[in-house]
């Protein structure tokens, strides 16, 4: 008979994905690169920009010539000409002169400030009489105000979104060297599992965990890779996952991860080359019966057969895996935060982290966590939730009106 395992404290197995080491590198174009992960730091060799500009449509000035403007009391100054968009001025503006500007037009030589339009009114086509005066800067962007030269302007590890694109297109950088997506395997196992195409007679399930793995994958920026439905054979599972392990950078199996007599997730995990148990069994609910093992450099997970179990283990353990030999650093990982009041009391376990679905509930302009109570079994509860919150390890419950914070799914 099976002993039982011994659970593992939950910021142990976290602090275990230090021990994978990232994927590798490519260069890919400028233009496919939202959502990867930065794999080189980038440096500004140029200031940003490179010239003083226009932030107004108006005129260019020294801003001594408008001290003491005002409606009564104009400043009256001479056109020396108007600036082209794209081009440098070939002309000087001095004391007591003006040149009309768009916004984004360079600074001739002698001005540092811009007059609004609005804040100005032409007499005759060679003077113009100024309401306001303006301050040395205003209405500009200086030198290197964006960005300076020789500034480390994006680290290794960012994940890249359309600024940072931006950014990089500002630097011309057409190619950019990222982390490759990683592979992630997943294997579907039970004698009870069926092909989704295939209709269920009396005790089978269609295989659910497939479909939300390899979404749930994705959005943490892996590719999924399905090696199918495997029976409750230890010979069977363990081809599998040599095939999958041999393939990808990253492999899960679902189901079988619990203690039962038909259970050979554990055995197999073991009966890889260069492999061995970090975790079994993690002190969280719902998903206790996780595994992790070490198959090379390879994390190798054994996920619980209920989906909401999976898809839980996934979110707060999974994903920060993944993320890891992604490239990801945990200094760029950013995580929206959201704060809710909870609406009802709820009741815990000490000995294990709970991590309870919720629904967002906004009522008189305060937003409430109600608890979508279910077994780890229904994904209807899943699909019902808009996040879960956590109850610490030493906490028997929450009351209601506590502020907790979601984990948004």
């Amino acid at each position: 008979m099976k002993e039982f395992f011994k659970v593992t404290d939950l910021k142990q197995v976290l602090k275990y994905a230090a021990d994978f080491p990232c994927v590798e590198t490519e260069e890919i174009p400028l233009h496919e690169t939202s959502g990867r992960i930065l794999a080189t730091e980038i440096v500004s060799d140029i200031n940003l920009p490179d010239f003083m500009r226009s932030t107004m449509d108006g005129y260019a000035v020294r801003a001594q010539s408008t001290f003491g403007a005002s409606e009564g009391t104009p400043a009256y100054l001479n056109l020396k000409g108007s600036v082209d968009m794209g081009t440098v001025p070939s002309f000087t503006v001095k004391a007591g002169e003006a040149a009309g500007i768009p916004t984004g037009g360079m600074l001739p030589d002698g001005t540092d400030s811009v007059v609004m339009v609005e804040h100005a009114e032409a007499i005759d086509d060679v003077t113009i009489e100024v309401y306001r005066s303006v301050a040395p800067g205003q209405h500009v962007i200086e030198v290197g105000e964006d960005i300076k030269k020789g500034e480390i302007i994006l680290s290794v590890g960012r994940k890249l979104r359309s600024q940072e694109t931006g950014l990089l297109a500002a630097f011309g950088k057409e190619f950019v060297k990222v982390y490759r997506r990683p592979v992630i395997g997943i294997i579907s196992t039970g004698d009870e599992v069926v092909p989704i195409t295939d209709i269920p007679v009396m005790g089978q399930i269609r295989d659910i965990n497939t479909y939300t793995l390899s979404g749930l994958v994705k959005e943490a920026g892996g590719i999924p890779v399905s090696f199918g439905i495997v029976r409750d054979d230890f010979d069977d599972l363990f081809e599998k996952s040599s095939a999958a392990l041999a393939q990808t950078d990253m492999v899960l199996i679902s189901g079988g991860s619990s203690v039962g007599m038909r259970d050979f997730t554990t055995e197999v995990l073991s009966s890889l080359p260069d492999s061995g148990i970090l975790a079994h069994g993690i002190s969280i609910s719902p998903g206790k019966p996780t595994i992790l093992a070490k198959a090379g450099n390879k994390a190798f997970w054994g996920l619980p057969g209920h989906v909401v179990s999976a898809m839980v283990v996934f979110a707060i353990i999974v994903r920060p895996f993944i993320e890891q030999i992604g490239g990801l650093s945990p200094q760029h990982e950013k995580r929206p935060k959201l704060t809710a009041f909870l609406s009802r009391n709820i009741s815990s376990a000490q000995g294990r982290v709970d991590f309870v679905r919720i629904r967002l509930i906004r009522k008189d302009g305060v937003l409430w966590a109600e608890p979508v109570l279910g077994k780890s079994g229904l994904i209807n509860t899943m699909v019902k939730a808009d996040g879960m919150i956590e109850i610490g390890i030493n906490t028997e419950g929450l009351d209601k009106g506590t502020e907790v914070e979601v984990i948004a799914l």
